[in-house]
């Protein structure tokens, strides 16, 4: 099978500073932004742009505090992947259509991330019932909501 090649472009970049989070959408998408405002939640995919020479590595040592000794790149959120894609949800505060601007309490991507797309949140599309998930990771909390006073940083290990 012969190999592909795809263009990626940004949309916009994800901006973190002192007033918050916001994701800023190039002039020539903000008429995507249309209707937006009227989703609680946004799906948001974005490049991990300080991870992209790390597209070899398939299998990482124990990430997790509790996980195995091992896994597959594809069996964690790290953002060392084969292509450095990352998916977040957001929650929405506020829709500035002529600034091109969403304001988000947080999203785990970096100052200057590259945002590739926007998708609403949708629970008839986004949500399982029946999740399965290995006993290492059952004690994570089971809705979005409940994340932000989960301790995550007593999930990860650290290097020495």
């Amino acid at each position: 099978m012969d190999a592909q090649t795809f263009e990626v472009k940004p949309i916009g970049y994800v901006r973190a500073g002192e007033t918050g989070f916001r994701l800023e959408i190039a002039p020539e998408y903000r008429a995507a932004l249309q209707g937006a405002e009227d989703f609680g939640h946004l799906v948001v995919l974005w490049w991990c742009h300080l991870y992209d020479e790390y597209r070899e590595v398939l299998e990482v040592p124990r990430p997790y505090t509790h996980g195995p000794d091992k896994l597959g790149i594809f069996a964690t959120r790290a953002p060392v992947r084969p292509n450095p894609i990352a998916i977040t949800h957001v929650a929405v505060l506020e829709v500035n259509h002529e600034q091109g601007v969403i304001h988000i309490p947080y999203i785990d991507a970096e100052d200057g991330t590259p945002i590739l797309d926007i998708k609403p949140y949708h629970p008839s599309e986004d949500r399982v019932r029946d999740v399965v998930r290995p006993a290492w990771c059952a004690h994570w909390p089971t809705w979005y909501e409940d994340s932000a006073d989960f301790d995550w940083e007593a999930e990860f290990v650290h290097a020495q």
